[in-house]
């Protein structure tokens, strides 16, 4: 328990030094970073499959895939979801976007919410009707004072929901989707990489010190993923899912204090609601975890 508490902190504080980190890499733009995030990943996935003796899941998944196209169009529409998601959180910082994406992922516990109700017909306690509600003020202030809605934000809230979604309907596991994500991803990246008016080679030539410093990026966001994924495998699903709001929590403050994006003083406004959000779910969830813990040791 306490290892994966540890994994699970410490892969929420190195995604939020890669948000910081990418914004090093100057000259290289956001999708170029994004490229080498995927073809520097993809090993380290690989290594870790081979760990865990999880190759016998993937050739299941490839045999499906040629078995039955509509399943490979939905593999290919989660790595694009995927995709976008990895593609903006590079990006953000770069473009002084950072504290909308972090908004998005304060947003993105409720949505799930949302999305079990209105999908799986989860029936929503007391404490997220209350929590629903404070979002909706939130973004209700937001829409009243700019009429309009950032897309950065709205990207992470409103586009992993619909990847989860089809993760859940297609039944397999996360490390080996996570594989094929990356998979098909490397298409792009390659692709991206190649058709950049500066030859990678020019670049690194320019600017010497990115070959230290994109395999240090890749190493930082390796032993985050590896980091997150263990912390999933040895915890119970509620407390991994209360320390996945320590990540955006994280986001915001490196946004707000290292890259020195303004939060006005209106903009409060919304995001205080939102925060007492997040936190009421985060409390419900602690609650049903120690609740559970409790009837499990009743029980022995």
């Amino acid at each position: 328990m306490k290892k994966g508490v540890g994994l699970s902190v410490g892969a929420s504080f190195l995604f939020a030094l890669l948000y910081y980190y990418a914004t090093l890499l100057r000259p290289l733009e956001g999708t170029e970073i994004f490229a080498w995030r995927v073809l520097l990943g993809f090993p380290v996935l690989a290594i870790f499959i081979t760990r865990l003796k999880r190759w016998g899941e993937v050739g299941l998944m490839i045999r499906r895939m040629f078995g039955d196209i509509r399943y490979m169009v939905l593999q290919v529409i989660c790595a694009i979801l995927f995709g976008l998601q990895m593609w903006v959180f590079v990006w953000a910082p770069l473009h002084g976007k950072a504290l909308e994406v972090s908004m998005g992922y304060f947003l993105l516990p409720l949505m799930m919410v949302l999305t079990g109700r209105v999908f799986y017909k989860e029936q929503l306690s007391t404490l997220q009707r209350i929590a629903v509600a404070l979002a909706f003020v939130g973004v209700l202030h937001e829409l009243l004072r700019t009429y309009s809605f950032s897309w950065a934000t709205a990207l992470v809230a409103f586009g992993y929901p619909p990847y989860f979604v089809i993760r859940r309907y297609l039944k397999v596991g996360s490390l080996s989707s996570l594989f094929f994500d990356f998979g098909f991803l490397m298409i792009p990246a390659f692709y991206i990489l190649y058709t950049q008016d500066i030859s990678v080679a020019q670049k690194f030539g320019e600017y010497a010190r990115l070959y230290w410093q994109v395999p240090v990026f890749g190493a930082i966001s390796a032993l985050a993923l590896l980091g997150y994924l263990t912390a999933s495998r040895l915890l119970p699903l509620g407390l991994f899912g209360i320390l996945g709001y320590v990540e955006p929590v994280l986001l915001f403050w490196v946004a707000f204090l290292l890259l020195g994006e303004p939060v006005q003083s209106h903009e409060w406004y919304t995001y205080i609601p939102i925060w007492l959000a997040v936190l009421l779910v985060a409390v419900e969830g602690f609650l049903a975890w120690r609740r559970e813990q409790r009837s499990k040791g009743a029980a022995k």
